[in-house]
């Protein structure tokens, strides 16, 4: 079982008709809904199981300025903005804490890469850096490795996935957003090159456009409009600790673990090599732009073949909206965590903090990662449906740019001018030619 989110209070029924229909109840489309309902716009919400039900709960609760991909630097920028009023926006806890962010650097030649990162973070007016041994170690007291030093950035923090995405949710809905759980999409309904109708299993809605945030079911919702999205699914372990007073306040990445404080006492533990890509036949079909990516984290990402493979090839298809659909069958993505994998970074992380020693592993879960071939998201209007916004592919980055996507995609959905400029993260990019450019820091 993953992570028990907050409980969010589903509107009464579903309404004929809406002017902005939002697919998908993760951290993207609560924020999109939120800064639709603020400026009283008609907006609602289709969640086939419970908001934040999936990945939106499931990752690391990071809210990183720190190694962004250049292209999400003004996105990310605009949304530490966000999180810094949201818990006075929402009237609730969402976790979120400016506590810092560093990333150990175990090997000399890492300093030198994160320099160069450091003077793309100065463009962006994000005071981020380079900080010697001694104040790398201090950030995690008694450690039992030795440092080179550290990438820190002292406006970085973190949030509770399991709080955050029911809490913005809650707050869309008490300004007018209709929020409606256990309602999976069926089919999208297009009149003269315009998305105009959206098929539930409780019946239809009309609408004079729609947003497709749908995490690692985007590429399927979108197969029904005719576009072809190369997405896959990494699938990240994760687990939690017993309470303890270990010191450590900054999130902090090492070479084999990292870990942030929750709210509960207790720690977030994971690592940065601890992906698992299931192969699928999408995996096949997508395989020659996920090549550059692979060649990148070959290392740190590991092949299995498996049971999700028939279950994808024989399941995982689109069926008539008078037909019960794949949405409905799983309701939320359960994946099962890699326990050996959680096993290895628990272990290192009792050997590099004693503070660790006699504390217990209280839960573990895993969660699928929606990944495009260049590690940027999707943020989109597709060009022979002006009137639908795909936000998807946010490659594990999602939660903590997602109140800025939120608020760019309110813009772009409603014609506004753009919080952020979305040329980088247009869909077309992997269709028109481009050469797939992957940042690696």
């Amino acid at each position: 079982m993953g992570p028990q989110t907050d409980s969010v209070q589903s509107s009464p029924s579903l309404p004929a008709k809406t002017q902005i229909a939002i697919i998908g109840g993760g951290i993207i489309g609560v924020s999109t809904a939120l800064y639709l309902a603020q400026r009283g716009i008609p907006v609602t919400l289709l969640e086939k199981g419970v908001i934040a039900g999936e990945q939106s709960s499931r990752n690391w609760g990071w809210c990183r300025h720190t190694g962004r991909d250049s292209r999400e630097m003004p996105l990310i920028v605009e949304s530490m903005k966000q999180w810094a009023q949201m818990n006075a926006l929402t009237g609730r806890e969402t976790g979120f804490r400016t506590t810092g962010i560093a990333f150990a650097a175990e090997k000399e030649e890492n300093l030198e890469k994160w320099r160069e990162w450091v003077s793309i973070a100065k463009e962006h007016g994000i005071d981020s850096q380079v900080v010697g041994k001694q104040q790398a170690e201090a950030l995690a007291p008694g450690l039992q490795r030795s440092l080179y030093g550290a990438l820190y950035t002292a406006a970085d923090g973190r949030a509770e996935p399991q709080k955050a995405a029911p809490a913005i949710a809650e707050k869309a809905r008490e300004l007018g957003a209709v929020i409606m759980q256990n309602c999976a999409v069926r089919r999208i309904e297009t009149t003269n090159g315009r998305v105009s109708t959206v098929i539930t299993e409780q019946g239809a809605i009309e609408c004079e456009a729609v947003v497709i945030a749908g995490g690692s079911w985007s590429r399927l919702i979108c197969s029904d409009l005719g576009i072809t999205l190369p997405q896959l699914k990494m699938r990240s372990s994760v687990l939690r600790t017993t309470p303890v007073e270990a010191g450590v306040a900054s999130a902090i990445a090492f070479s084999d673990f990292a870990l942030r404080k929750r709210m509960d006492g207790g720690y977030t533990v994971a690592s940065l090599s601890g992906s698992i890509a299931d192969i699928v036949p999408d995996s096949f079909r997508f395989l020659p732009k996920f090549i550059p990516a692979l060649r990148t984290e070959w290392k740190t990402v590991r092949l299995r073949f498996g049971q999700r493979f028939i279950e994808e090839a024989f399941e995982w298809k689109l069926r008539p909206a008078d037909q019960t659909s794949i949405f409905e069958k799983i309701r939320i993505l359960d994946p099962e965590p890699h326990k050996a994998s959680n096993q290895a970074v628990f272990k290192a992380l009792q050997q590099a903090l004693p503070a660790f020693k006699n504390v217990q592993i209280a839960q573990q879960w895993a969660g699928l990662i929606d990944t495009t071939p260049d590690i940027v998201p999707v943020i989109s209007p597709l060009d022979h449906l002006p009137n639908c916004i795909v936000a998807t592919g946010f490659s594990g980055h999602g939660f903590g740019i997602g109140p800025g996507a939120g608020k760019l995609i309110a813009d772009m959905v409603t014609g506004e001018k753009p919080v952020v400029d979305p040329s980088p993260f247009h869909i077309n990019r992997f269709s028109d030619g481009s050469k797939i450019h992957i940042e690696m820091w």
